[in-house]
């Protein structure tokens, strides 16, 4: 049997696996630039932060599965001598190949690298480094693109109130602004699946490194408890003094907290709104301790706790700003 057709074969896999691999255009993602969206640098920067989830770690999947075709289908073919067989061999190759890529890939190339545990250990620790300083990138972009969304909103608020904007037109603002953020979700959606994907594999991976560090994460969480505040207390998007306020919390209502970073709690109400606040307005609670890493793999183990906790962090941050854009804070009257 000719060679030519495995070749045609494995330029073609070669080429799918690839344009598969590609990210489709920014202006297919987050649509055209016709000037009318004041966002749109937050957007473009939120944007190009996800282009870096979509490589490197998840690569082993595609290369995975162009390899499984191909040797699918020369199974096929050395079977047959037949060439329609190459291809059926090769479309049940990539399925296979696609699977053994993705399941554990990252940490089988780094184990096939290393000459000990030692150097395994370093290397996942250096690419945990890299992939904490990303996403701390990519949470910024997106609290900025909702900081910003949020200080129009109030704006739209601020012109209806003042007399400057009819409130009609107020509303068809506001209705427009939050199709913004909502497709803004989406994009912070896809990006948090591609998150979620990789973090699978180092998932995998800090367990073979730093044992046990997933479970420390998980333990250390406090649960949320039954609480009440004195005053009134501003409800913010992030445990920040000057991220935007989205809701208030009214003196006496009943509301559940949990402790988070520094002096914050994430509070939220009977009617579901969620949002954080200074632990101290709550009388009886205080910020909570977060405990060290422990275990002897110093500063991986430390590396590994960080990088779940802020995938969780970007998780809970897009779940948040999706309440926000469905409820009062794309609302004219807030």
């Amino acid at each position: 049997m000719s060679s030519r057709p495995v070749r045609r074969l494995t330029a073609s896999l070669t080429a799918f696996a690839l344009l598969a691999g590609c990210a489709t255009g920014r202006n297919e993602r987050i649509g055209a630039d016709d000037g009318s969206d004041a966002c749109r640098p937050q957007l473009v920067a939120l944007d190009s932060t996800g282009n870096y989830y979509a490589e490197d770690i998840i690569r082993g999947a595609a290369i995975g599965a162009v390899s499984g075709g191909v040797l699918g289908g020369l199974i096929g073919a050395a079977a047959t001598g037949r060439t329609r067989d190459i291809a059926i061999g090769a479309g049940a190759g990539v399925l296979a190949g696609g699977a053994v890529g993705a399941a554990g890939g990252y940490l089988a190339a780094r184990q096939r690298q290393a000459q000990d545990q030692a150097s395994l250990s370093a290397a996942v620790g250096g690419d945990l480094a890299s992939e904490n300083a990303q996403l701390d990138r990519t949470q910024l972009a997106f609290n900025q693109l909702v900081d910003c969304r949020l200080m129009a909103a109030e704006t739209i608020r601020q012109d209806v109130r003042s007399g400057r904007l009819a409130p009609e037109a107020g509303r068809a603002q506001m209705a427009a602004l939050r199709g913004r953020m909502q497709q803004d979700i989406a994009i912070a959606r896809r990006i948090n699946d591609r998150i979620g994907t990789r973090g699978a594999e180092f998932d995998t991976a800090i367990d073979a490194v730093a044992p046990g560090t997933r479970q420390d994460v998980a333990a250390r969480q406090p649960a949320p408890a039954p609480a009440r505040t004195r005053a009134p207390v501003p409800l913010r998007i992030r445990p920040e003094p000057s991220a935007p306020q989205i809701d208030q919390v009214a003196a006496n209502e009943p509301v559940t907290v949990r402790p988070v970073q520094g002096n914050y709690a994430l509070v939220e109400t009977s009617s579901g709104i969620r949002g954080y606040a200074p632990a101290s307005s709550f009388p009886g609670r205080r910020p909570a301790a977060v405990p060290a890493p422990t275990g002897g793999d110093g500063s991986v183990r430390e590396l590994a706790a960080s990088n779940i906790a802020k995938r969780d962090n970007f998780s809970e941050s897009v779940t948040n700003a999706e309440r926000v854009a469905g409820g009062q804070g794309f609302e004219l009257a807030s």
